[in-house]
């Protein structure tokens, strides 16, 4: 037998129908009764079940709940890196005066937040709403405690960043002797000036104009891994910022030989000279590769333009050297893009040479007589065009009018163009590594683009700014968290082999934690896992969320 719902007009009917076969063995429905209006017979229907359930010894249905699935998948595998990393004993010991506070578990909760779906610290207890953070208990989580917590981490800077040393030290390259430093700035909101604010004026690079900021230092070994940070107010200039980082960095780490290897904004000429007179430890040398400003290529324009003749020779090497002072001057040469750049210079060449002609032209035709629409064009109104073409092109060392002729004319350098062209595709490096050959110098270099990575992690995928904090200590508690953020990224980064750290983060998402209660009792369990998921957790060498490890 079973239960029938048949419709007659706009009412529908409960039905209970028993299936038979007939003397010819077909199969039939018979009525064998009609138990009600399907809307009024709910109640009735109930208790029928009840009495059934009893008659067959079986155990009444209870009411099932289906609570909210909270996501576990990037807080599990964030928490797994911070143990295995030992992380927590950077935090020990420093909450003595309240013992009540959890400064571990409140700092895995910014830090995790971070990485997941940065936020707020008002933010971070709504994410706590959806997530579940292994060995943290959303209701002792509060606003308030967030902000004790910064205020320890920023007390307690100094000791967590020396102990922080210890941890990651097995983590580096046996020979610890390269280090990348860069200074970039963090744009903060607020109004009104504390004591000792951070937050300065100064030139944005992210908006391109005068904003409010904060300088942020970061060192990293030649591996990626963050080192070191400091904070600064956002009108320092970067290289007065390099000797005191490079001095503390020194001090925290066994390092023996330091290869400081700058960009071309970090770094001066005239302060070479400021490094080499550089106190270090005993026993330890100081190296410096530096990238030449386009800007002060004209110093070195002889020795690169002997340098091209022999870039251009079949099999020729590229990258060679030779001697700037005391220095060495080191040119690595790419033969694409140089005739990319060539090519489009000269394109860009031969398009303000015809505008030109056709102006040229235009005066002439005036000049005989002939009549054409639009205003009378003149010399001077011809000059300004092209001047303005040619500056806006970057050519005005290469294309000249000539101001002293009676009529609108113009040159092109052919030496100058050939001494530009002699620069296209070059990198130029200055160094005073003797035992460093030219190859090595520019792959060290060129390491140094993927190092400036982690600025973009920061301010990207950990959202470090803008900053909405107010307070220089708690700027300098959101600088340690993010730092700590980017400290996991960097871990993840090398082995994960076909996702990004925010993008296996992005995918663990669909990892949650499905909780059903029934009768008083309370079932919980974790989503399935697909193929990727699995990979990711393999590669990161993790188990798969446990629901009571959670």
């Amino acid at each position: 037998m079973f239960v029938k719902v048949t419709k007659s007009g706009p009412r529908r009917y409960v039905q209970l129908v028993e299936a038979f076969r007939d003397e010819q063995g077909v199969t039939r429905h018979r009525h064998v009764a009609n138990l009600g209006r399907l809307e009024e017979a709910r109640e009735k229907l109930g208790r029928l079940i009840d009495g059934l359930c009893r008659v067959t010894e079986r155990e009444v249905p209870a009411a099932m709940a289906f609570e909210r699935a909270l996501e576990v998948g990037g807080p599990w595998v964030l928490d797994g890196l911070w143990k295995r990393l030992g992380l927590s004993r950077c935090l020990r010991g420093l909450t003595r005066s309240d013992a009540k506070l959890d400064l571990d578990a409140l700092t895995r909760v910014m830090v995790f937040n971070r990485l997941c779906d940065a936020d707020s610290k008002l933010g971070v207890l709504r994410w706590l709403e959806e997530v579940v953070v292994p060995g943290v208990n959303p209701a002792q989580v509060t606003h308030q405690r967030l902000l004790r917590a910064m205020d320890v981490l920023e007390a307690s800077l100094d000791t967590i960043l020396s102990r922080l040393a210890g941890l990651v030290r097995p983590l580096l390259d046996q020979d610890l002797n390269l280090v990348f430093y860069d200074l970039t700035n963090m744009r903060v909101q607020g109004e009104g000036s504390v004591a000792d604010d951070l937050r300065a004026f100064g030139m944005s690079k992210d908006t391109g104009g005068i904003a409010r900021q904060v300088a942020l230092g970061l060192v990293q070994s030649g591996c990626g891994m963050p080192l070191d940070f400091e904070l600064f107010p956002g009108n320092v200039s970067e290289a007065s910022t390099l000797l005191p980082m490079l001095q503390r960095c020194l001090a925290r780490f066994p390092i023996k030989r330091v290869v400081l290897v700058a960009d071309r904004g970090m770094l001066s000429l005239e302060q070479i000279e400021q490094l080499q007179a550089l106190k270090l430890p005993k026993g330890v040398s100081l190296s410096w590769i530096l990238a030449v400003p386009a800007r002060r290529y004209g110093e070195f324009m002889d020795p690169v333009v002997a340098m091209a003749e022999g870039f251009e020779k079949p099999d020729a090497p590229t990258v060679a050297e030779t001697t700037s002072g005391e220095h060495r001057l080191v040119v690595a040469h790419d033969a694409k893009v140089a005739a990319e750049l060539t090519a489009a210079r000269r394109e860009r060449i031969a398009a303000i040479e015809a505008d030109a002609q056709r102006r040229a032209d235009k005066l002439d035709a005036q000049d005989q007589g002939a009549r054409s629409r639009g205003r009378r064009a003149t010399d001077r109104g011809a000059y300004l065009r092209f001047v303005e073409a040619v500056k806006e092109a970057g050519l005005s060392r290469i294309l000249k009018p000539d101001l002293k002729a009676d009529r609108f004319s113009w040159h092109l350098d052919e030496e100058a163009l050939e001494r530009q062209e002699a620069f296209d595709g070059k990198l130029i490096l200055l160094t005073n590594a003797r035992d460093l050959d030219g190859q090595e110098v520019v792959d060290r270099y060129k390491r140094l683009a993927d190092i400036e990575r982690g600025f973009r992690v920061l301010k990207q995928d950990i959202a470090i700014a803008p900053m909405h904090h107010r307070l220089p200590e708690r700027i300098r508690a959101h600088g340690l968290i993010c730092f700590l953020a980017l400290l996991l990224h960097r871990v993840m980064r090398p082995k994960l082999t076909d996702h990004s750290p925010t993008a296996a983060l992005r995918q663990l998402k669909a990892l949650q934690l499905h909780r059903l209660s029934a009768g008083g009792k309370s079932v919980r369990g974790i989503s399935q896992v697909n193929d990727e998921t699995r990979a990711i957790l393999q590669q990161l060498d993790l188990p798969l969320p446990e629901p009571d490890r959670l």
